[in-house]
């Protein structure tokens, strides 16, 4: 401590031993390499981590809760203990940005972004004989990108030691062609037992028990036989090893004496339309009410899917006329509607 003159050099020095100490002897290293203080409930999904190899974990926690905080702090431990030296993240293209931002500026990787728009940039960077899923160590990918044919051999063959995948519920082979793509992608994934594996979601269960069941079995095979129904204790006991889920009603009643989140409220304020704006909506609501009719004596799915074409037209058209042109054009209406309508905008 000699030369310490002021009390700001003091706290300087301060500052720098406990960081020293947490790097070298601390039980979590990460935490001097972080650039966020994590809340403590936030660490829960760490410790349950440190106790499993592979880290096989579905963090189920509500939105708002910090599931990107929870699994970045996980794969920062997991680096700065030199078990992994590569990591991924697959996530919706929407979320490809936030989660590269997320990596920067909070846990110090260095991540880039693969998808369509980027792939051919990175491609000048890469040596000619490897491929940019072998090169850079840290990545954020669209899982739509990835999950394609051409290119998820070349991903799967080169995939890193950890792999996230955010939204993991839309990766259920439940629903369609794409999300049984994605599931596929997934699974290859999960079928190497060496790898660890973090899926996150707000929704884990949709509804559907088989779902439900496809998904547990990311993290062991053995899981998708357990029907939820007749769950044993030991099931319990040991699936929670793996499951973690806290909405914000449990956190707040549970972990912090303060309040956490702000409250809602909800308040209904009136507004005036133009007459240029209400001879907009009025015509997109005719429009609306006939797609309703016309849908009478279709099969109920399809009926179904009408209704929230209209919801959802409506809705565009209460947004913004911008928003009104979009979803028009994405309707298909034909010229003479979609012209009348929009020069009502």
């Amino acid at each position: 401590a000699h030369g310490i003159k002021d009390a700001g050099s003091m706290h300087l020095f301060w500052q720098a031993a406990r960081l020293l100490l947490r790097e070298n002897s601390a039980p979590i290293r990460s935490m001097g390499r972080i650039s966020v203080r994590p809340r403590t409930y936030q660490l829960v999904p760490l410790l349950m981590a440190l106790r499993l190899d592979p880290v096989r974990l579905l963090i189920a926690d509500d939105v708002g809760v910090g599931k990107t905080i929870e699994a970045a702090l996980i794969a920062r431990e997991l680096w700065d203990r030199g078990e992994i030296r590569r990591l991924a993240v697959l996530c919706p293209p929407y979320l490809c940005d936030q989660w590269a931002k997320e990596l920067s500026e909070k846990f110090h990787f260095q991540p880039v972004v693969v998808n369509s728009a980027t792939v051919g940039l990175l491609e000048r960077e890469v040596p000619h004989e490897r491929s940019v899923y072998s090169h850079f160590p840290v990545q954020v990918l669209s899982i739509d990108f990835v999950k394609r044919e051409r290119n998820k051999y070349l991903f799967l063959q080169h995939a890193p030691e950890l792999v996230i995948v955010d939204e993991v519920h839309g990766a259920t082979p439940a629903g369609g062609r794409e999300r049984h793509l994605r599931y596929e992608l997934v699974r290859a994934l999960a079928d190497d037992p060496r790898r660890h594996l973090l899926l996150l979601t707000a929704t884990p269960h949709s509804g559907v028990p088989q779902a439900f069941q496809r998904l547990l079995g990311l993290l062991d095979r053995e899981f998708e036989s357990w029907d939820p129904s007749t769950w044993t204790e030991e099931q319990r006991i040991r699936l929670a090893r793996h499951f973690v889920q806290r909405t914000r009603k449990d956190i707040a009643a549970t972990w912090e004496g303060a309040p956490l989140f702000p409250e809602r409220e909800v308040r209904y304020e009136g507004y005036h339309l133009s007459p240029e704006y209400r001879a907009l909506y009025e015509a997109a609501f005719r429009y609306a009410r006939e797609v309703v009719r016309r849908s009478e004596g279709l099969a109920e799915v399809r009926r179904r899917m009408r209704w929230w074409a209209a919801l959802t037209l409506l809705r565009s058209v209460m947004s913004s006329p911008r928003s009104a042109q979009s979803a028009l054009e994405r309707r298909g209406v034909p010229l003479e509607e979609e012209e009348a309508l929009l020069e009502l905008a």
